[in-house]
């Protein structure tokens, strides 16, 4: 190792977060592991504050995203629930028994907007205890991975993994219980090109088609225009939902109704949407006269030839030119900035958000090193409270699509880093905080996974 990589090692291991590094008050249930934009949690004492990395969550603390906010957050049985923007989640109970998981409750409840939940232990080994409330229905799930939307007017589920239940309240299925009710309800699997919907009008949940180019989140978290592409259908025709679908015909080929569940048969799903396309990674490698003009960072390589697959990176001697200097590091990339005499960040920036502007990454197994898709990221940097939040959208076919996340502390001069067992991210700003860049490195089951990364501030 050489002695840049020995001095980031050590500094890395100084910005990792403790494990529920709890605030006083409530026994903590849960702490927060990623923060993008704004979002606060109030507590049952009716105080209201902004939420930060390694805060912790107790029962009866709500959680509240403005437009732009995301949060997740780890629960104590490795429950992770994902709270996404114009949201509100409150904690009603979780009652986690360590030595009798079995014997664990939790109760979750989505007032509005839309939420990720993966089971914990609690929820896989105690099913007939965990429950999720909404504004107008109870869901009950098995061992799941799954997204819901909720508001007064209706409410939308797609499951990703395990199976979900859902029901409307009534007197036989009451906001007060606890697991999945049966009347009226309805099961949703994962793999299943459908969501579940059930309107404030209507006495029984549906199951709509997904449409073939559109992802299932996507309709979640954009409401009904994705849908109303193409027409209603037979239960809109009724009166009896909001929500639209792309044509009667793809709906299951026949419906029964029994026991207050409807049932539907001989259905095949369409083919699964194409992934999104990549857009971060250029196709060719950019011209070192492009990636330094007009721009303050530069990633420059330590070794004077180019590597298989490089993209984004220009030789030492011209990411050094124009006056940059090297901000952070490793053993192939540093990070060259402009800084005209001062590397003291302009006072005041408060906030920051970012949008990804262009990456690199790859995945190294005994194969060698193969080129990973990218398709997205976001970056957020809260020099007041010295803290950093990052996801970025990666893909490969060993890998299949999954986000890398992270989030750290803020030091001097606008350095940000955090190091894991499994991960590590070292970036910087630019002197104005109008741009970024940060090189990370994680381990998966297919190999280990290097990258770089420039972010533009967002207007």
């Amino acid at each position: 190792m050489n002695a840049l990589a020995s001095l980031l090692s050590v500094a890395l291991w100084a910005g990792a977060l403790p494990l529920f590094a709890s605030t006083p008050g409530a026994s903590a249930v849960g702490e927060v592991s990623l923060v993008l934009g704004k979002a606060y949690v109030r507590s049952v004492d009716g105080g209201r504050e902004p939420l930060r990395i390694g805060m912790s969550i107790s029962v009866d603390d709500i959680i509240e995203t403005g437009t732009n906010g995301h949060v997740h957050v780890r629960f104590v049985d490795q429950a992770l629930v994902s709270v996404r923007p114009s949201s509100t989640l409150e904690i009603l109970r979780y009652d986690y028994d360590q030595q009798n998981p079995a014997a664990s409750t939790v109760k979750l409840n989505l007032i509005e907007g839309v939420t990720r939940a993966i089971s914990g232990k609690a929820a896989k080994e105690a099913r007939q205890n965990f429950r999720m409330n909404t504004p107008i229905a109870a869901i009950g799930v098995r061992g799941t991975d799954f997204v819901v939307s909720a508001s007064k007017q209706s409410v939308r589920a797609f499951v990703n993994e395990g199976t979900i239940v859902v029901a409307p309240f009534s007197g036989a299925c009451t906001a007060e219980a606890f697991g999945p009710c049966s009347q009226n309800s309805l099961e949703l699997a994962g793999g299943a090109a459908q969501i579940i919907e059930i309107s404030a009008k209507s006495v029984a949940p549906v199951l709509l088609q997904i449409p073939g180019k559109v992802l299932p989140e996507t309709i979640l978290e954009q409401s009904d225009q994705i849908l109303a592409e193409t027409g209603k259908t037979e239960h809109e025709k009724a009166g009896g939902s909001d929500i639209y679908t792309d044509s009667v015909t793809t709906m299951a080929v026949s419906r029964k109704i029994a026991d207050g569940k409807e049932l539907v048969n001989n259905f095949v799903p369409p083919p699964p949407p194409p992934p999104p396309t990549p857009e971060y990674t250029p196709d060719v490698v950019v011209p070192a006269e492009v990636l330094t003009q007009n721009t303050q960072l530069v990633w420059g390589r330590w070794a004077g030839r180019q590597l298989e697959n490089e993209r984004i990176t220009v030789s030492y001697a011209q990411a050094f030119s124009e006056g940059r200097q090297i901000t952070i590091g490793n053993d192939h990339y540093a990070l060259f900035r402009l800084e005209n005499g001062s590397k003291e960040l302009k006072p005041g920036l408060g906030i920051l958000a970012f949008n990804l502007t262009q990456a690199q990454a790859y995945l190294s197994t005994e194969k060698g090193a193969e080129l990973m898709d990218v398709y997205g990221g976001l970056l957020n940097i809260n020099i007041d409270e010295r803290l950093y939040s990052t996801s970025l959208q990666l893909g490969h076919a060993a890998t299949g699509k999954f986000a890398f996340t992270d989030s750290g502390h803020v030091f001097g001069g606008g350095i940000f880093r955090n190091r894991t067992d499994d991960k590590v991210t070292v970036g910087s700003l630019s002197i104005d905080g109008t741009e970024a860049g940060y090189f990370f490195e994680t381990t998966v089951d297919a190999g280990k996974i290097e990258g770089l990364t420039l972010w533009s501030v967002q207007p």
